[in-house]
């Protein structure tokens, strides 16, 4: 019983891609794309910012509809910055709805009107590391109908379980406790220790 992410996304012609983007950058855009949901866990210096603009750029032309950035507090304007770098336009989200990227932090998260959205990023996306947050409840709940999502992080640290099973609940795939009951098993002595199966 094997079961197949259907790809939900479209392909781009790479000459459509940021001129600043290395091979790898672009490889991660397209297959991002492509997939429409997709998680990116690309260590610290790879410029993962560049990746997800450009992934929200596409969306924006290919939709005529926004895509909002979700990420900390400090790195929001920095986000704009670096957009301007790239020559991508970033604004800050204030309820606006006219299509472009916007970007806002994890604490404006209620205020957020998730019906003009084509797609969400989420920046940092380590956020949905804790299974009993309010922060990452709300993301699934709100998020949970947006048509184009990408998580991005240095790293799920450290490799667990529950962040990755969190993960695969935001994109879509299956839910944390399906995924932790199809792939792992726990040692009836300590239940918050996970493997994988076999």
């Amino acid at each position: 019983k094997q079961k197949l992410i259907k790809p939900s996304g479209f392909d781009v012609d790479e000459k459509e891609l940021n001129p600043n983007l290395f091979d790898f950058q672009k490889f991660l855009v397209k297959r991002a794309l492509q997939y429409g949901k997709y998680a990116i866990f690309s260590s610290c210096g790879t410029v993962k910012t560049l990746i997800f603009l450009d992934y929200a750029d596409k969306i924006v032309k290919y939709t005529n509809k926004p895509v909002l950035i979700l990420s900390p507090l400090a790195v929001s304007l920095q986000t704009i910055d670096e957009g301007k770098k790239f020559g991508i336009e970033v604004y800050p989200y204030f309820g606006q709805t006219h299509s472009g990227i916007y970007v806002t932090n994890y604490e404006q998260v209620d205020k957020v009107d998730t019906t003009i959205f084509s797609g969400i990023i989420i920046d940092e996306s380590s956020c949905l590391k804790n299974f009993e947050s309010k922060t990452k409840n709300k993301i699934l709940e709100k998020f949970d109908k947006i048509p184009y999502k990408l998580a991005c992080s240095a790293t799920p640290s450290p490799n667990d379980p529950m962040e990755l099973g969190n993960h695969a609940e935001f994109l879509n795939i299956m839910t944390r406790n399906e995924m932790l009951s199809k792939y792992f098993v726990h040692d009836s002595g300590n239940t918050s220790k996970w493997r994988l199966k076999k």
